[in-house]
């Protein structure tokens, strides 16, 4: 009888959990969704499969060549969606933008801050201000956006999701400063998500793993930077360690319709997560190792160039193919 009595028990709460999540579930249609950082990459793969479930889009990037691209390719494929140039690392702009979308296409109904910037580079070539631009986009710029549309998502219990990165779990050698700034993102955003669940508000916050976007070409790299942009290209395209920002952009999105908390992207990302979690001092001595293995200071010192400025004999070669790729479907390609 006991047995029977746990296996009822066992039984019915899980019958709970499975109404909450499907009465968590949100229906896009028609929705009205925001995305940061919406004209390339990731961000452009997620604005393809919102639409797919027939939500409106508004797109924001600082780039207006970028986003006139991105809202002509989404239009072909039927999209409703409007595109507005703003910095985010202004708060003026943040809120500028929010008050923008708001008068042109009403209440926002979610809220995707998914704008980012990578500095790659020893430690000894990052400055203050590669600390400063991190926090601005990654903490700052979702807390201007994520405090300016609260009063639409409280009121039509919407949806906010806000891209971290697994280095918002783990501190990646070589990318400290975009470390800082994730980690702190990760922080404000699960914060968030426990606050705003009694106003019927979930905050999704994401970690992706390696992800084949094709923006290493646009990221920045430091120091030896020929040779920071080649171990950066060469592991973000490894088909077996990464994942097509399409297949990553629908992971996003099924977990934002189902009001997830939290979702780490790649089976390599998640083992870390794991791994960190339950033997923190191995995995940063693991990373020590890897740091020895990565290019030292030097080259250009803190100096910065873009990916598409460090092509180099190996990002040449077909190791870097599927991001290659990848830059030409998502836009990154210029």
């Amino acid at each position: 009888m006991r047995r029977l009595g746990l296996v009822a028990s066992l039984g019915a709460a899980g019958a709970g959990l499975w109404w909450l999540s499907r009465r968590a579930n949100f229906d896009l249609e028609d929705k009205l969704v925001l995305i940061t950082g919406g004209s390339r990459g990731l961000g452009l793969a997620m604005a393809r499969e919102f639409a797919r479930h027939g939500a409106r889009l508004a797109l924001c990037a600082r780039d207006p060549d970028e986003l006139r691209r991105a809202q002509e390719d989404l239009a072909a494929q039927g999209a409703t969606v409007e595109v507005f140039t703003a910095d985010l690392m202004r708060k003026e702009d943040a809120e500028r933008l929010i008050a923008d979308v708001r008068e042109h296409l009403g209440p926002i109904d979610v809220l995707v801050n998914n704008a980012g910037r990578i500095e790659v580079g020893p430690l000894e070539s990052a400055t203050e201000d590669d600390f400063e631009k991190s926090m601005a986009t990654h903490f700052w710029a979702p807390f201007w956006t994520m405090k300016t549309a609260l009063p639409d998502i409280k009121r039509r219990q919407g949806r906010i999701v806000n891209i971290s990165s697994i280095g918002g779990k783990v501190g990646v050698p070589h990318l400290v400063a975009y470390d800082a700034g994730k980690f702190a993102l990760a922080g404000l955003s699960e914060g968030m998500a426990a606050e705003l669940r009694k106003d019927g508000v979930r905050v999704l916050t994401v970690y992706p793993g390696l992800m084949r976007t094709g923006s290493p070409r646009n990221a920045n790299f430091k120091g030896q930077h020929r040779k920071e942009y080649a171990w950066f290209a060469v592991s973000g395209a490894a088909p077996l360690i990464t994942i097509a920002a399409e297949r990553a952009a629908r992971k996003i999105v099924n977990a934002c319709i189902c009001g997830e908390a939290s979702l780490v992207i790649t089976p390599v990302a998640k083992a870390a997560a794991l791994f960190h979690e339950i033997a923190p001092n191995l995995i940063i001595s693991a990373l020590g190792i890897v740091n020895r293995l990565l290019p030292r200071e030097g080259g250009v010192g803190s100096a910065s160039r873009k990916g598409h400025e460090s092509e180099s004999v190996v990002t040449r070669s077909p190791a870097t193919i599927l991001n290659k790729r990848a830059a030409r479907r998502l836009n990154e390609a210029g």
